[in-house]
């Protein structure tokens, strides 16, 4: 038997090849004899002829192709068992099984699908297989390319097997990329392939197809290109991005767009022997181009996958201490995504500070996540539809949870900044404005009710470095809107000095910021913070803690000096031909509300006995203190109660919850004047900050600031003191800063009288005011150290100085033409306006008072003047411009109450009257909105209340049209009016 089978080989094979399926032989026949394997190197191709064949054979029977990949896949990986135990010539059959499945996913790449499962299985079967053969791997490489350019990836998710094998050979890619080995070379070649299979995987439909996929297809590729770059120098790293982000083709970038015809695989082929091998620098360049490659095709959620892998893998890689690197590679994760998801990056970075805030220490990852939103933020890279609101919270809830386990925790200053960057990225005019707010209502809060501790610490400290944070990173945020603004030299004619040559002020109390030179197309254009919203803060100044009071005062100066709004008629100084004198001396905007709660807070803050409220002492002040919230809480809407103002019921929650915390500050701040509470009082540095805020405020506003200011100077000066020595000391140190006063006030108007008085005054003070220092603009910084008063024995010279005369000083002043001049008032005038008794209570009442302005009116029912004149006054038949004056709501019970009472609606001219007369607009009886709001008049008497106006009975036509509008009257006709009714008689 074995003779005859030796006889006649020839005739057996033939019979077995007979019987075989077609595209069993037409696979077969595209290999060499077995004898010709070994010499059918370096290239180790099919037969090209029979690979036509095959290849033409299944692109017209893609029926058949599914069998023939079936059957390539058996035969793959038989031979990649027997290539791992070292026989060449498996493997060089291996290397021919690889073109063939390349070329069948080139030609057929209609019908890839069918094909999907048996090339991933035999490409994670021969990277399991032979992982350090690096001919193997580069032909792989190409197989895998092939099919990933012309794939959907529809089968990832939905096919187990295929998504599991698939899966796997990107993890195996994901290690060649990352291979380390003593061979420098080949370490090189194979992450250059690597990184090629990679690429290709990142520019194919595979990668984005399933969103739940896509995260654990991102979790294996962030690795290596992370771990390449954190083991490259930063100078190679920059140079190698500039490279990348140059040679980046636009070709890649629209290849998911491109249609599967039009795409073309690359050829993936191994470093010829004997050149000169890739650099650490090449393997740099394609990691680079591979994250180029990811974040351009990533939308908003996918970059935030691509977001947590890093983070992931960073953890894993221990390379949160690698500041530098985590900072450069936020930048480029910024610069590199798409311009409208650009936001997800440091939405994403503060969520994971958020999810890793309750370790106790400060780790190294705490402070890169941190740095690395600074640098986000700092840069000019935009960030469009970036939700500031949101991350400010974020920042808010960060810094007092962290403040709660340790006061002095690491992380502190890094939020301080954080907050401040929020400032360089303005989208919208009152964004920083907004941001304020919140801001301030969460001072506010923990002003009053303080902090939850959850650390082994004091409840006061933590509040205390709570409102600290806060208030470095709000002046941090207003100082960093505007840091690329330029100048104006109207701006900085004003700062020098905008009144008569005065002399130099005190550094202490002048702020200067660095601004940049030239013009910068990052220039925010913002509005500026309003009063009525930095009003609420003002009560910082009386603060318990000194730290507090003192970097509150510092943000008050900054506030003034930059955010608060400049009268227009003196902002150029004082031009008599300019300035509006009436508004000066009458006005009741924000401002001057403003001005008169500043002075009332430091009035108390230099007066009162016992700085601070407990919490305690908070809630009952707001609950058991009825006289005292009486003047606080009825005194802003009842003080100019008028008869057509809305009642209690009426008024809108967002106005209820405005006024009840001001009413409870009002009557805290009554609590502190009295003068049975004892407790910790001003100290010298207090002084220091007053006299310095004091200065400012008649800098900046010279002749508001003399109105509302000089009052509560006088009443400083002529309150009672004790004999005790703490007292005569606390005397002393007040004529000091008066004096001061004074003579600057004599400087800035112009009278050598009241300096030469103030001087010989300073000359003789038996005490000293220590100097303040601005700290860093934005910046976190130590608690500031108060300078007490000495408890020395008093000398004579202490108990018998007495300052400034203030009568003396007082007469010079309203004797001053140009004070006369600047206000449009006479000596007299003057003198009986500065001479009013002065209270920090009325004072306080005045500054929460209800506006009667237009701001008002807009607040009170939501609806412009304009609007409600605009229709009355034009008698037209126009269906638009009466749509303007109309409530969104529908008529109900209120219209018909108001109809049977004789309260017609403005907003409604048929309301009004009997058909074809205008409603007429009266002013009597209704004071000028300008002196609505002033106690005093121009002659010095009392403002009159408007007289209440008796209720008229309403008119049957009135009633009537509320009736049929309701649908309760007879109805004649259609409902509806047609919108050109001549027309429409016309045609008829």
């Amino acid at each position: 038997m074995r003779l005859c089978i030796s006889l006649f080989p020839t005739t057996i094979k033939p019979m077995n090849f007979l019987f075989s399926p077609n595209h069993v032989q037409l696979l077969n026949s595209c290999y060499p004899p077995t004898s010709a394997l070994l010499t059918c190197g370096p290239a180790y191709a099919p037969n090209s002829q029979e690979l036509s064949r095959l290849t033409y054979y299944a692109s017209n029977h893609p029926g058949k192709l599914a069998k023939i990949g079936s059957e390539l896949e058996k035969r793959l990986k038989l031979e990649c068992r027997k290539a791992k135990a070292g026989n060449l010539r498996s493997r060089a059959s291996l290397l021919i099984s690889l073109a063939i499945f390349r070329a069948l996913a080139t030609e057929c790449r209609r019908d890839i699908a069918l094909l999907s499962s048996s090339l991933i299985s035999s490409v994670d079967a021969t990277l399991s297989a032979v992982p350090t053969d690096l001919e193997v791997v580069a032909r792989v490489a190409s197989v895998f390319t092939a099919w990933t350019t012309y794939s959907n990836g529809q089968l990832i998710g939905a096919d187990r097997a295929f998504t599991t094998d698939y899966l796997s050979a990107l993890n195996s890619w994901a290690s060649l990329s990352d291979h380390k080995t003593s061979d420098v070379e080949e370490q090189n070649r194979t992450r250059l392939i690597g990184f090629a299979a990679l690429t290709s995987a990142i520019n194919s439909e595979a990668l984005y197809n399933d969103t739940h996929q896509f995260r654990a297809q991102v979790a294996t590729i962030m690795r290596p290109i992370l771990a390449n770059i954190y083991s490259t120098s930063l100078p190679t790293l920059d140079q190698q991005a500039i490279e990348a982000k140059e040679s980046s083709s636009p070709y890649l970038s629209e290849f998911r767009t491109r249609p599967a015809l039009e795409r073309r695989a690359a050829s993936i082929h191994l470093h010829i022997d004997g050149d000169k091998g890739p650099s650490a620098q090449d393997v740099c360049a394609a990691s680079l181009r591979a994250l180029l490659s990811l974040l351009e095709h990533a939308n908003g959620s996918q970059l935030g996958f691509i977001l947590r892998s890093a983070f992931d893998n960073l953890d894993e890689l221990k390379a949160w201490s690698s500041t530098d690197h985590c900072l450069w590679v936020a930048q480029k994760l910024a610069d590199w995504s798409q311009y409208q998801y650009r936001y997800a990056v440091p939405t994403w970075l503060v969520e994971r500070m958020l999810d890793s805030e309750d370790s106790v220490e400060a780790t190294a990852m705490h402070q890169a996540l941190a740095n690395m939103v600074i640098t986000v933020l700092n840069s000019a890279t935009p960030l469009i539809n970036l939700s500031t609101s949101d991350i400010m919270t974020n920042f808010m809830t960060l810094v007092a949870r962290r403040a709660s386990y340790n006061p002095e925790d690491a992380l502190l200053p890094p939020l301080v900044k954080c907050i401040s960057a929020l400032g360089t990225h303005v989208y919208y005019s009152d964004q920083i404005q907004d941001l304020a707010v919140e801001a301030i209502n969460k001072l506010n809060h923990v002003e009053v009710q303080g902090v939850v501790v959850r650390g082994n610490v004091a409840n006061d400290r933590v509040r205390a470095e709570v409102i600290r944070v806060l208030l470095a990173g709000l002046v941090g945020l207003m100082h960093s809107a505007d840091i690329h603004d330029t100048p104006s030299p109207e701006d900085g004619r004003k700062r020098s000095g905008s009144l008569s040559s005065p002399k130099a002020v005190s550094p202490s109390i002048d702020v200067v910021l660095s601004q940049d030179a030239g013009a910068d197309e990052r220039a925010s254009r913002r509005t500026k913070i309003s009063p009525d919203i930095w009003h609420e803060t003002l009560s910082l100044l009386c603060d318990r803690d000194y730290s507090v009071r003192a970097d509150y005062a510092r943000a008050l100066r900054f506030y003034i000096s930059k955010e608060l709004p400049k009268h227009p008629d003196y902002d150029d100084g004082l031009n008599p031909q300019n300035v509006n004198k009436t508004a000066l001396v009458f006005a009741g905007d924000s401002g001057a509300k403003f001005l008169n709660a500043l002075h009332a807070y430091a009035d108390i803050l230099l007066t009162t006995q016992g700085l601070g409220l407990s919490i305690k002492d908070s809630r009952s002040a707001s609950s058991a203190s009825t006289s005292d919230a009486d003047a606080g809480d009825k005194n802003p809407a009842d003080l100019d109660e008028r008869p057509d103002s809305p009642t209690k019921t009426e008024r809108s929650a967002a106005l209820q919850s405005i006024h009840a915390p001001r009413g409870r500050k009002i009557s805290l701040a009554v609590k502190l004047l009295d003068k049975k509470t004892k407790g910790d009082s001003a100290t010298l540095s207090d002084y220091t900050d007053v006299l310095d805020t004091i200065m400012l405020v008649h800098k900046e506003l010279p002749v508001r600031g003399l109105l509302s200011g000089l009052p509560m100077l006088l009443a400083l000066d002529a309150e009672e003191d004790s004999p005790q020595a703490f007292d005569v000391r606390k005397r002393n140190a007040k004529a000091l800063m008066l004096a001061k006063v004074w003579l600057f006030l004599g400087e800035q108007w112009s009278s050598p009288e009241l300096v030469s008085l103030a001087e010989e005054a300073i000359k003789t003070s038996t005490v000293q005011l220590p100097a303040s220092e601005p700290p860093e603009l934005g910046a976190y910084h130590p608690a500031t150290a108060a300078v007490a008063f000495p408890d020395s024995p008093l000398t004579d010279e202490e108990k018998a100085w007495r300052g400034v005369d203030a009568s003396k000083a007082l007469q010079l002043l309203t004797s001053n033409p140009t004070i006369q001049e600047a206000t449009g008032l006479d000596s007299v005038i003057l003198n009986k306006r500065f001479s009013v008794k002065w209270h920090a209570t009325e004072a306080l009442q005045d500054s929460y008072k209800r506006s009667t302005t237009y701001e008002n009116t807009l607040r009170e029912d939501g609806v412009s003047p304009l609007l409600k004149l605009t229709p009355s006054l034009m008698r037209v038949d126009n269906m638009s411009m009466q749509s303007l004056a109309r409530s969104v709501r529908g008529v109900g019970v209120t219209d018909l109450r108001e109809a049977l009472e004789g309260r017609s609606s403005m907003s409604n001219p048929h309301l009004a009257g009997p058909p074809g007369r205008a409603s007429s607009i009266s002013t009597l009886d209704r004071p000028s909105s300008v002196f609505a709001d002033s106690r005093v008049s121009a002659g010095g008497g009392q403002a009159k209340r408007p007289r209440k106006k008796r209720v008229v009975p309403g008119n049957p036509a009135d009633v009537k049209d509320v009736l049929n509008r309701l649908g309760i009257g007879k109805q004649n006709g259609s409902l509806l009016k047609a919108s050109f009714p001549a027309l429409q008689r016309e045609g008829s």
